[in-house]
């Protein structure tokens, strides 16, 4: 399988999160049950707003989408290594390894600017109340989740057409599943340039939504300091405090991966943070929007009462 350019590469060996047989089936059974407790708690909570008109509002539209994305992030992701682990050979063909990596990207591109329009929409609530169903109409929503979508799959489609054009020596990817910077190692040509856009991507991402998020928390952070009253700072916050904890997650999962020492760089950790932020926090998004809103819980309530009443 090795080669002098990628066009006679036909699959790659994923080394996976383990090498030890006696994890195997613990960690299936694991990973499948957080692949379940994902895919019933995201597609739960679409269905909730999509039923309930009481959540037809911006806020929980956007939440519908972010669930969307989590469900396609993990769905990407978990299938593959869950049959890995019953597998013998974690072999992963060329075409599928591209596959993967492309769609990867879009989810967590997607996922960045999703987090940033929500922070957005909370700002617009919180600092301009009187306006906000003028400024986050039904037309701006639908424009903005729009162009979430579109950027994610820009951005993967011009990183993927990058990765495409390398030459390939090697089949092994010291992780368990296709990432850029794993697949780059791979390659038996100078990749420079190609980290150089990579990184310029990434970093214009990375850039703009975090000073999106904390601009718009920052002004957030103003007007409920402002707010005289004890009870309606405690619900201004509350309405932010979701995704708050969702931003937190993400952000410093990634942050933990990419950005710590190298001298503490390993294998075993880059799975363990790798592992949150692909797999984990999409299984529990949902859970923080439901256990920490209100108007979610009694949603849910109010869904559970009509379908089991007589």
């Amino acid at each position: 399988m090795a080669a002098e350019n990628h066009s006679t590469v036909t699959e790659f060996i994923l080394r996976g999160i383990t090498n030890q047989p006696g994890l195997q089936l613990p960690l299936f059974l694991l990973f499948l049950g957080i692949y379940t407790v994902t895919m019933v708690g995201n597609l739960g909570m679409i269905m909730l707003i999509l039923v309930n008109p009481q959540l037809h509002t911006p806020m929980y539209f956007f939440l519908s989408n972010l669930s969307l994305v989590d469900m396609c992030y993990s769905s990407v992701i978990t299938p593959k290594m869950l049959v890995n682990f019953v597998s013998e050979k974690n072999i992963i063909s060329y075409a599928g390894c591209m596959s993967q990596l492309y769609f990867f990207l879009v989810c967590v591109i997607a996922e960045c600017y999703m987090l940033t329009v929500m922070a957005y929409d909370r700002y617009v609530a919180i600092c301009n109340p009187l306006l906000y169903n003028i400024i986050m109409s039904h037309q701006v929503c639908s424009l903005l989740v729009a162009v979430v979508y579109i950027l994610g799959f820009i951005g993967s489609t011009i990183e993927t057409v990058l990765m495409l054009e390398l030459s390939y020596c090697k089949v092994l990817i010291s992780h368990y599943f296709c990432d850029i910077l794993p697949l780059m190692k791979l390659s038996c040509t100078s990749t420079y340039d190609v980290q150089m856009v990579v990184f310029f991507f990434a970093g214009f991402d990375i850039i703009v939504t975090c000073l999106t998020i904390l601009v718009s928390y920052a002004l957030i952070l103003s007007s409920i300091l402002h707010i005289s009253t004890t009870e309606g700072r405690s619900k201004a916050f509350g309405t932010c405090s979701s995704h708050l904890a969702a931003v937190g997650m993400f952000y410093g999962s990634t942050a933990f991966m990419y950005l710590k020492p190298s001298t503490a760089s390993s294998l075993a950790q880059e799975n363990v943070a790798s592992v949150f932020y692909t797999t984990v926090i999409p299984m529990l998004n949902p859970l923080i929007y439901s256990l920490r809103n209100k108007e979610v819980k009694a949603a849910l309530q109010r869904t559970l009462q009509k379908r089991l009443s007589p």
